[in-house]
């Protein structure tokens, strides 16, 4: 299966294509995710080390784990899972984005295996892992459900996945559209459409439909006076994130 066979959406794919070599640039067009990625990771490997019995204090706590990263750009979180001891797949339908990726693990020393590919031609290929990441990538492909259904199969049993996204009313569209993509100019015009962002309630249920078990979510709440990010478990109307298990 090619990455154009499934439910990525090619308007979507060029959008970040086009910005693809920027991926490291801490002040260029992802400065969002740079900022976001301290609040992101401690979210993610807290879920995982619960998941799976794993001190973070430990030296490479996270050896012996398979873990995907869907929609991973240039790799600003497969880079700290390999260096957390994981096996990292670092996938992307974006074909630019995974040059980029590549060089940036060599330069850092860090074997990560990059590959062009969907959820879907992983899935059918019957790669699993113990842990997908799937960080700010539902809110742009076709059909959510059918991308949530390759992820859930890409899970082995009891494994976990993280998935966030944004929130679909007035004030997301005031945060991620007007403000981050048309005041602050983080983001180019056009790089989210609101139409797309999904509620906490609708993901629960599409993470449900496609088989797995929603077990957490929380809201990723940006203060803008001490210009940085924080975790909330009650604020979740504009970014959020969820932890969802495959059933054992």
């Amino acid at each position: 299966m090619q990455a154009s066979d499934s439910t990525v959406d090619p308007a979507e794919i060029a959008k970040f294509e086009a910005m693809a070599a920027e991926w490291w640039d801490p002040r260029g067009k992802f400065r969002p995710l740079h900022m976001l990625n301290p609040c992101r990771l401690d979210y993610i490997t807290t879920q995982i080390a619960a998941q799976f019995g794993r001190d973070l204090a430990a030296p490479a706590p996270f050896a012996g784990l398979r873990l995907l990263d869907i929609g991973c750009g240039g790799g600003l979180l497969s880079e700290p899972m390999a260096r957390l001891g994981a096996t990292v797949v670092g996938a992307d339908a974006a074909a630019g984005n995974i040059p980029v990726a590549r060089v940036h693990a060599r330069q850092s020393g860090l074997d990560i295996d990059y590959r062009h590919v969907t959820a879907e031609a992983l899935a059918a290929d019957g790669e699993q892992f113990d842990a997908v990441l799937n960080m700010e990538v539902v809110e742009h492909v076709a059909d959510p459900l059918a991308y949530l259904t390759a992820c859930h199969d890409l899970l082995k049993p009891g494994g976990l996945q993280i998935c966030s996204t944004i929130n679909r009313n007035p004030k997301s569209y005031m945060m991620a559209i007007v403000g981050a993509e048309q005041i602050m100019r983080w983001l180019p015009r056009g790089t989210h459409e609101w139409s797309k962002f999904i509620t906490p309630d609708e993901l629960f249920d599409l993470l449900s439909r496609a088989g797995l078990d929603p077990v957490d979510r929380k809201g990723f709440v940006f203060n803008p006076i001490l210009w940085s990010w924080s975790l909330s478990d009650r604020d979740l109307s504009v970014n959020y994130v969820t932890a969802s298990v495959r059933p054992a």
